[in-house]
C-alpha cells in the first residue's frame, strides 16, 4: 500500500467514535462476499467484484436468444439491401442502361410469345384444313366411286321392269332406256345384275341381250336412282320408252322408291393411255 492510502486510513479511523467497534467478519458461507484483503487498491477490490462474473443460468439463456434474433435481424438486412445497394449506387447512365436492357428482353420475350402464339394458330388451321380436306377427298372418292361402279350406292329412285314373253326386245330398245335414264338425272343403273357404267355396250345375243359382255334375259330389271319425280315422267313421255316397248308387244312397269340399293361392282380398271394432267 502506497503512502498515500495509508494517511488517508490513518485519517478515517481517528475520525471515527470510540464506541463504534468494526463489524464482524461474516461467518463462512452467510451474508456478503468476504472483506477484501487489507492492502488491495481501489481498482483490484473493483477487479475482484467483477470478475469472474456471477451469471445466472437464466441470464445465460436470455443472452444467447437476443444474440441469435440480432444475428437473424441483421443477416436479412444485408440480404434485402444487397440488390439495392448495388441499384443505389449506380450512375444514372447505368440506370438508364439497364432500363434500355429491360424493356429490349420484354420486347424479345413479347415478340417470341406472339410468334409461338402464331404457329399455334397455324398448327390448328392446318390441322383442321388437313382434316376438312381428307373428309372431302374421300367423299369425291365416293362419289366417283358411284359413277365407275366400284362402289355400292343407296338412294332414292325407281324399279322398272321390263317383261318380254315375244322375245322381241332387242339392245338398242334397252340402250334406249338407259340413255332416257340417264338424260333425266340417274345416278347408278344397275339392269340384272350388271353395273352400267359410262363405257358399257349392250349386244344382241342369242336368247336375249348382252351388257359389256354379260348375257341377260327377260324379265329385264332396272334398278336406277335417282329424283323419282324425274325419271318415272322420262320413260313415261309420248313416244317415249315405254311406248316403244309396247309397240314391240313387250310390257314396262315403274315403281317408285324412297330407297334402291344398286350394289353390282365393276372392278377398277386403270387406263392404258390416259393419265391425270396433274401427275
Amino acid at each position: 500500500m502506497s503512502d498515500k492510502d495509508e494517511r488517508a486510513e490513518h485519517r478515517l479511523r481517528a475520525e471515527l467514535p470510540e464506541e463504534v467497534a468494526p463489524l464482524p467478519a461474516p461467518a463462512p458461507g452467510q451474508g456478503p462476499a468476504a472483506r477484501p484483503e487489507p492492502g488491495t487498491t481501489g481498482r483490484q477490490r473493483l477487479a475482484q467484484g467483477l470478475w469472474p462474473p456471477r451469471v445466472t443460468r437464466a441470464q445465460l439463456i436470455v443472452a444467447l436468444l437476443l444474440f441469435g434474433l440480432g444475428f437473424g435481424l441483421a443477416v436479412q438486412v444485408a440480404s434485402n439491401s444487397d440488390g439495392d445497394s448495388a441499384l443505389r449506387g449506380a450512375r444514372q447512365e447505368d440506370l438508364v442502361r439497364i432500363l434500355d436492357e429491360l424493356d429490349d428482353r420484354t420486347q424479345r420475350l413479347q415478340d417470341e410469345k406472339q410468334g409461338l402464339e402464331a404457329q399455334r394458330d397455324e398448327l390448328e388451321n392446318s390441322s383442321d384444313q388437313a382434316e376438312e380436306a381428307r373428309k372431302q377427298t374421300i367423299e369425291k372418292e365416293r362419289q366417283l366411286g358411284v359413277l365407275a361402279g366400284t362402289v355400292a350406292a343407296q338412294g332414292p329412285g325407281i324399279m322398272m321392269t321390263i317383261a318380254d314373253p315375244k322375245g322381241s326386245v332387242e339392245a338398242d330398245m334397252l340402250l334406249d332406256a338407259i340413255q332416257e335414264l340417264r338424260a333425266a338425272g340417274a345416278e347408278a343403273i344397275q339392269v340384272n345384275g350388271v353395273r352400267v357404267v359410262a363405257g358399257t355396250y349392250l349386244t344382241d345375243s342369242d336368247d336375249g341381250v348382252s351388257v359389256d359382255g354379260n348375257k341377260i334375259a327377260a324379265p329385264y330389271r332396272f334398278k336406277v336412282i335417282g329424283k323419282p319425280q324425274d325419271l318415272e315422267p322420262a320413260l313415261n313421255i309420248p313416244g317415249g320408252v315405254v311406248q316403244t316397248l309396247e309397240k314391240e308387244q313387250a310390257t314396262a312397269t315403274v315403281e317408285r322408291s324412297s330407297k334402291i340399293v344398286v350394289d353390282a361392282l365393276r372392278a377398277a380398271k386403270r387406263p392404258d393411255y390416259a393419265r391425270s394432267s396433274s401427275e
